[in-house]
């Protein structure tokens, strides 16, 4: 790749190959043999003026990197710590140490520069491999000190005797394992608990060994020598800055974030790893640093603090002229860096793949998520790589931190050679193509397209109707202009909510977002077709929502997500109370793309175990609580699709039983694996035949009917096939039927759980055989062996509604079995009828409040009830001689088989569809409006009637 050198650089590496040469044969040291690296000499030492003087001062090193075959292969990072170990063996006192880190750094740099310059290494190698050395580097010194401080001044220990250790966290480039060449670490020093040493004579408190500990590592690391040094270490990050002490017990680091944590902060803490040191520990404390870093919802209330860090990196630029430094002038790393982790910020708590470190991983996320357009992301990255190669480059050549392009001709040029280019002229084009696509992207984060402290001139008296600031008459006229009809009852409403407690409490930060928001929202529901409505609507809303500002902040920042609720409000006062119930789903508003689309079935089940599995298997809480978020925000998509009028009410059935069967399928495999992880797997099997799991879930009501509605509850039976032979391969073992008790009762209460998101749904169990007084869980025999017995004509009614949802397939094939031999069975025409009827009556006496001039869409006569008794009657009755009638689940599929069988009519069978889905449309849209399943009685009269005199015909009432 770099066989034609041009001039300049080709007299430079002549230069320094003859010096070399001549200090090789001084030296003694052999010439290299190996054709590859004989071949790589020329732009290597054209390119690293560190390396040829590294050779040229110890010809042996490069010998030994050679005949090692370290030059030639990338070592794990175990291999560094076993090195290490190795070379501190015999250390005994700190300037050898110092000695010996200095000479092996020496030799590690040129192994990892050669390897990037000759092109053997890409720059995710090199980034790692700068990082694997610097960790075993400070985890090996910090070991042999932390063992000399011991021997003078005892083990420190805690109160309870327990040993204490140090925790250094990384943070920056060595905590996302992006090391440059020439890097500083950034580090933060902590200690689990306070206490004293103990074992000598000198006895220290922890505070002062630690703080001991860490001045003299940072000595042996930091401290230049005529060797050089290590690497420069940057304690800026830590608690209280400059002025903090070097380490801080945990609880006093965590009090600090908990009360003084800045944004700043939190973005410094996003890289955050424990490099050395207690790592077990580490792993604790930034558990408990978590939540500070990211907060679990979406956190727009960080906008403004980050919007003025952005300002400063735009003001730095500006003063400082940093056109030529690709690390922090514009479209520099700096300012992608930055891109990723505005998004970490704000959305690492609810997308937990964005909670990593590494900012090509961030990005590729965020375009998978389609948190920024997959454009954007792959410019970011494709300008990430660029720029981070040409850093390395940069600093490999004289060891030095620099981010500068370099003034001369033959420094650029050799820059851009080292890159792969031609001439300087090219590299150019590509630099400044790659830096004024970053500048760009970076420009256009958090704005919003206004200056934030001016309003426009056409909302500022909307400022002063919602500030009480101008004459009610005035506001009357103003508010009239803007679309709404009752004026005079706006001004009573905004005074109920500014005057109510919860926005009385409010922050200062609070009440500006909330000023500022108001008056946006009074001028987007004044274009709406019944604004008052919608205003009380929204007022509730708020009244929900402001103490937690950053919904404010969500609502402010995007306009688009403000008009979608006003909007959604406005149709449905059912999506704004559950918006107000579950305000993370603002988030969704954001997203046209997907907020009025549904997804299909197989992107819910992927993106439900995408979501699971960044979670640890231990946080069932988490679990539970996306599981809720998860049908939460897949219910407002197909609500806000109904309510736009692109969905029918059979396909929002069906989408919405789609999301429960895809949620009760993962809380089974959530369940079920837990349980086998203590007890074993159970035993279970069909007759001869093995089963898998030996569990199902058959679907009863409204999802096994596929007529599920948003605030309708699951009703479930759980069948099982376990034998009575004890479960194996687990540390406790049970009997296989108690497993699956225990497995149907977390089912249950993963589904039926209280979280910060609310619940997943409500459970009805109780159409299980024998009801509540049953078993939670029946072995598919004893199901067969009651419905065959036992069960009542009402129990056999709703066995028409039954289907199998999830669970084992063996399982769900012997429940359809089981069905369709109790439902075939022949019955007598006059004692189902009988039953059949006494059941109706009794429904209608318990469950009907009948009002003269009101009708009932459920349990009136001729309702829907009346129809589905009407059905469910016709297939008991003559499903033995038409099989077909057993195989839909749905009142309108059954109603066409009893067509299709000659069991009905034609006109009667339409005349009945036709009424129950204009039935189910009716009570559906009145629940999206938050009222009951009645109207007046006049407006289905002639239906009504004409279904209630069918029901009297078959069941032969009144004659």
């Amino acid at each position: 790749m770099f066989k034609d050198l041009p001039r300049p650089l080709f007299e430079d590496f002549q230069n320094r190959r003859q010096a070399f040469q001549s200090a090789a044969e001084t030296a003694g040291v052999p010439p290299i043999s190996d054709t590859a690296i004989q071949e790589s000499i020329p732009q290597v030492f054209a390119f690293s003026d560190f390396v040829a003087a590294g050779c040229t001062r110890e010809p042996a090193l490069l010998a030994d990197l050679v005949d090692s075959g370290d030059l030639q292969r990338n070592p794990a990072p175990a291999d560094h710590h076993r090195r290490f170990e190795n070379l501190l063996a015999d250390v005994n006192d700190e300037d050898t140490l110092l000695g010996v880190l200095r000479r092996y750094r020496r030799r590690e740099m040129v192994r990892i520069a050669w390897r990037d310059l000759a092109g053997w290494a890409d720059l995710n190698e090199t980034m790692k491999a700068l990082s694997a050395f610097a960790d075993a580097c400070l985890d090996q010194t910090l070991s042999i000190l932390y063992q000399w401080q011991c021997e003078r001044f005892g083990i420190p220990t805690a109160d309870d005797g327990t040993q204490q250790r140090l925790v250094v966290l990384g943070l920056g480039k060595l905590g996302a394992r992006e090391l440059n060449f020439s890097s500083d670490v950034d580090l933060i020093f902590s200690y689990p608990r306070g206490g004293r040493t103990r074992g000598t004579e000198s006895s220290l408190s922890n505070d002062d060994f630690f703080s001991r500990l860490c001045r003299r590592l940072i000595k042996v690391i930091g401290q230049p020598t005529a060797d050089g040094l290590v690497f420069r270490v940057d304690l800026r990050l830590r608690p209280f800055g400059e002025s903090g002490p070097l380490a801080m017990e945990f609880n006093g680091l965590e009090r600090y974030y908990q009360e003084q944590g800045r944004e700043w902060e939190r973005y410094a803490l996003i890289k955050a790893r424990t490099v050395a040191g207690d790592k077990a520990a580490g792993k604790y404390l930034l558990q408990q640093l978590h939540p500070f870093i990211y907060r679990r919802y979406l956190d727009y209330s960080a906008f403004e603090s980050l919007r003025e860090m952005k300002q400063m990196i735009a003001r730095e630029v500006k003063r400082r002229g940093m056109a030529n430094d690709i690390k922090l002038g514009p479209g520099g790393i700096r300012e992608i860096e930055f891109f990723g982790q505005i998004f970490q910020l704000i959305r690492g708590g609810v997308t937990p793949a964005l909670q990593e470190t590494g900012i090509l991983k961030v990005l590729k996320t965020l375009a998978d998520e389609r948190n920024i357009p997959p454009p954007v992301g792959r410019e970011l990255a494709e300008a990430y790589v660029f720029l981070r190669n040409t850093e390395n480059r940069l600093q490999e050549y004289a060891d030095q931190q620099t981010h500068q392009i370099p003034a001369g001709d033959e420094g650029q040029l050799r820059l851009a050679v080292s890159m792969g280019f031609a001439d300087a002229a090219s590299f150019f084009s590509a630099l400044n193509q790659h830096r004024n696509r970053v500048h760009a992207h970076f420009q256009m984060l958090l704005e919003t397209g206004e200056k934030e402290d001016s309003p426009h001139k056409s909302e500022t008296p909307l400022d002063s109707i919602w500030q009480n600031e101008m004459d009610a008459r005035q506001a009357g006229r103003t508010l009239a202009t803007l679309g709404y009809n009752q004026p005079e009852q706006v001004l009573p409403l905004l005074e109920y909510l500014r005057n109510d407690p919860e926005t009385r409490a409010l922050s200062p930060k609070g009440r500006r977002r909330l000023d500022k928001l108001m008056p946006r929202f009074l001028k987007e529901i004044g274009a709406c077709e019944n604004p008052l409505a919608t205003l009380r609507r929204i007022v509730d809303l708020i009244k929900t929502i402001e103490r937690r500002t950053s919904y404010l902040a969500l609502l402010l920042e995007n306009p688009t997500a403000l008009s979608h609720l006003v909007k959604l409000s406005n149709a449905s006062p059912w999506i704004a109370s559950f918006l107000a119930s579950h305000p993370v789903l603002l988030d969704e508003l954001l997203d046209p793309r997907t907020l009025y689309r549904p997804p299909q079935k197989d992107e819910m089940v992927n993106g439900l175990q995408q979501r699971l599995a960044l979670i640890p298997p231990e946080d069932l809480e988490y679990q539970i609580e996306q599981l809720c978020i998860f049908k939460q925000i897949n219910v407002l998509r197909v609500a806000t699709a109904d309510v736009t009028g692109t969905l029918p009410l059979m396909r929002v059935s069906d989408y919405l039983s789609e999301i429960a069967e895809t949620i009760l399928s993962e809380v089974i495999d959530l369940a079920y694996n837990h349980l086998v992880s203590k007890h074993g797997a159970p035993a279970c099997r069909l007759g001869d035949t093995p089963c898998q799991r030996g569990f199902a879930v058959i679907a009863y009501g409204k999802l096994g009917g596929l007529e599920l509605g948003y605030g309708s509850d699951l009703d479930l039976v759980f069948l099982h096939a376990g034998t009575s032979e004890p479960t194996s391969g687990g540390q406790r073992t049970i009997d296989s039927a108690q497993f699956y008790n225990r497995l149907g009762q977390r089912v249950i209460h993963i589904l039926t759980a209280h979280t910060r998101a609310g619940k997943a749904y409500e459970i009805d169990m109780r159409l299980r055989p024998s009801g509540s007084s049953g078993l939670l869980v029946s072995h598919i025999d004893a199901f067969s062996e009651y419905q065959t017995t036992e069960a009542w004509t009402w129990e056999h009614q709703a066995l028409i509604k039954a289907r199998p949802i999830c669970g084992d397939d063996l399982i769900a094939d012997r429940f359809e079995k089981i069905r369709a031999q109790v439902l075939a069975r022949q019955r007598s025409g006059s004692e189902l009828k009988e039953e059949v009827v006494r059941m109706r009556e009794r429904m209608r006496r318990e469950l009907l409040k009948p009002k003269p001039d009101g009708f009932d869409l459920k349990q009136d006569e001729g309702a829907m009830v009346d129809i589905e008794f009407l059905v469910q009657y016709l297939v008991l009755l003559n499903s033995h001689k038409h099989p077909g009638l057993l195989q839909w689940t749905d009142n309108v599929r059954l109603l066409q088989t009893l067509i299709e069988t000659g069991m009905m009519d034609e006109y009667t069978a339409h005349l009945l569809k036709h009424a129950y889905l204009i039935y189910r449309a009716a009570a559906h849209q009145l629940s999206l409006q938050e009222k009951p399943a009645k109207v007046p009685r006049e407006k289905f009269d002639l239906m009504q009637k004409s279904v209630a005199e069918i029901y009297k015909v078959v069941f032969k009432l009144n004659q």
